[in-house]
């Protein structure tokens, strides 16, 4: 027995005009867990086929790489007898029609940090909409080799310190675990301006937005949950500014429609943040979204997300063809990770 389907905003109205479909899903999501060694980086992938196409694109593999009969999974994909003829007849078919974000988790969490305690927080940060602080996180992400132990110990402090329950005030000695290993970490010399960020953040400031998520302030975006950034650039690199998108999901706890209604008013804006306290959602848009909506789906009832979830496995899973192999040309150029790594 299925329970009922998580998560989604459909249309409101029938969708018109330039609309493309696509269907997405992700590998290496871990909820708030995002320190899980085993699992350092998460992919979102998305695809434009239709169920035609995917049927008979999972068709092919099945008879002429004798892959698994039942729903694809990439480990069991590259653990195939043919599993390097396979992906690359896998990778060609989807030329031109697959799209791959990946989020380096470390990364996203020094993002996370800058965007919240340094800027105003929004449902734009960590995506191009907001390129303001990048810099500044991307200095103290690149000083992690300086600081030893300690780096590890700053963020799981920092993931401790934004897990806060609705309606639970923040804990003043969470607070100072994490400014204590601020210290640490400033003590192992990482240099001037990654030592400057973390100089810039302050007990006041901090325990502002502390409070403000205690209180369930819907203009702030869940601090710990990475596929709002990733759906916002998987929906702008489909939509190329000419056309709205439609997403075919698979079923994702995280993609509420209270967050959906408001990355897609961040989106039609294309512009930052909404004022303190203000709902995005209860605003009508100035202009057409380029999100259209979100319809969730069980993978095992959608061929598409089927090959959006083997695409997004594998780029996880192969990181080294992420770069310089053969999954290079589906990579987003926008990804959240370092540019140079």
């Amino acid at each position: 027995m299925r329970l009922p389907l998580q998560g989604g905003l459909p249309p409101v109205d029938t969708v018109a005009g330039a609309v493309v479909e696509i269907a997405c899903d992700e590998s290496g999501f871990s909820g708030t867990n995002l320190l899980h060694p085993a699992t350092p980086v998460i992919t979102h992938a998305s695809v434009d086929l239709c169920i035609g196409e995917a049927v008979g694109l999972l068709a092919a593999l099945r008879s002429g790489f004798r892959c698994s009969p039942n729903e694809f999974k990439s480990g069991q994909f590259l653990r195939s007898p043919k599993a390097g003829e396979a992906l690359q007849w896998f990778l060609a078919a989807l030329s031109g029609r697959a799209h791959v974000h990946l989020i380096d988790k470390e990364y996203f969490l020094v993002t996370r940090i800058v965007d919240l305690f340094l800027a105003e927080p929004s449902y734009a940060a960590g995506t191009r909409l907001t390129q303001d602080h990048r810099p500044a996180a991307l200095t103290l992400y690149r000083a992690r080799c300086w600081a030893g132990c300690n780096w590890g110990a700053f963020l799981a402090a920092f993931v401790e310190l934004v897990r806060i329950k609705r309606r639970h005030r923040p804990d003043r000695r969470v607070l100072e675990r994490f400014f204590q290993a601020r210290d640490a970490l400033v003590k192992d010399g990482l240099g001037g301006q990654a030592e400057g960020v973390l100089h810039g953040l302050s007990r006041t400031r901090v325990w502002a937005v502390l409070t403000r998520l205690s209180d369930y302030d819907r203009s702030i975006p869940p601090p710990l949950e990475p596929m709002l950034p990733a759906l916002a650039e998987t929906v702008l690199f489909w939509s190329g500014g000419r056309r709205q998108v439609l997403v075919i999901h698979d079923e994702q706890s995280a993609l509420t429609a209270g967050r959906l209604s408001r990355l897609q008013q961040v989106l039609a804006d294309g512009a930052g943040s909404s004022p303190a306290g203000t709902d995005q959602a209860a605003a009508s848009p100035a202009t057409v979204s380029p999100l259209a909506g979100l319809v969730t789906v069980d993978s095992r009832d959608d061929p598409r997300v089927q090959v959006a979830d083997l695409l997004a496995g594998v780029a996880r899973r192969l990181p080294g063809t992420v770069d310089d192999g053969p999954l290079q040309p589906f990579l987003s150029p926008t990804s959240l990770r370092d540019p140079e790594r």
